[in-house]
This record gives structure tokens, sequence and C-alpha cells, in this order.
């Protein structure tokens, strides 16, 4: 498994509650452009329609080798799940007030582009001060540690 890009934000804003992994309905140029790493996951998320669920605001750059048959960058893409997930997905999401929102791309051993997604829900300013200070606090008993074996 290789991973092109990791959404770091995510972790960051959100309480992840669960992971699910998802097939991407791409372009040639597209599939192209991802394994060179050029796509933006700042500001996505996911949304069900019509018991379908499509990446939004995902950006990935035009491939420059295909200059005529180019894609949109920042096109809804379709996410391939089985029906009872996005069922159980979307049951969550009204329940719980959630989102949706995707925290890595990567290939697969098969050579075949996933999306790791997340039903999340937004932090709060004083929970992400919170996570700031108990991964500083965290960062020093590493370091104490370290140095009281010595």
């Amino acid at each position: 498994m290789k991973i092109i890009v990791n959404n770091k934000k995510a972790r960051h804003d959100y309480f992840i509650e669960e992971t699910y992994q998802a097939g991407i309905e791409l372009l040639g140029s597209e599939v192209k452009s991802i394994k060179d790493g050029r796509i933006n996951l700042k500001d996505s998320y996911a949304k069900i329609k019509k018991n379908e669920i499509f990446l939004y605001n995902v950006n990935i750059a035009p491939y420059k080798q295909s200059a005529m048959f180019n894609h949109e960058p920042e096109r809804p893409r379709k996410l391939l799940l089985h029906k009872n997930e996005i069922i159980k997905i979307n049951q969550k999401i009204k329940q719980d007030k959630c989102t949706i929102i995707p925290l890595k791309v990567y290939v697969d051993d098969r050579g075949l582009i996933k999306v790791d997604i997340a039903i999340a829900k937004g932090k709060k300013k004083f929970d992400k001060r919170e996570t700031i200070a108990k991964r500083d606090f965290d960062r020093k008993m590493r370091k104490v540690k370290k140095y009281d074996r010595l």
C-alpha cells in the first residue's frame, strides 16, 4: 500500500468515529495525476445523494501530458461502496449529525486507487486546544523517559 496523500487537518478538526475504505470513480488523466501525487484533500467532504456517495472539493491537478482530453480539477467524484455500507453511513449521519470526510488516498496492492473516508464530528475550539496540550505533554513525557533510560 502506497499512501499518496493524508488529510492531516481532518484529525485536527474532527473526532473520528468510524472509517471505511472506498473505491473512487476516476477518469484516465485523473489516475495518472493522482499517481504523480498531484491531489489535495484540504476542505473536502462527501455527501450522500440518491443512495450514492459523492466526494466534493477534492482538487486533482490536470495531467500535463493529456492536453486535449483533460479533466475538470474539482468535479464531484463518485465513491464506490456496498449498498449496505451506504445505508449504515446514512443512518449514522442522520442520527448523530455527523459529516463524511476523506482521511487519505492511497494505491492498494492491486494498483487500485482507494480513499479512506470517516464519519466524524466537528471539534470545538477548546477541544482542539486540549488535543494540542495532550500531544505536547505526551511528547515531553517520551523525552523524559528517553533520558531516564540513559
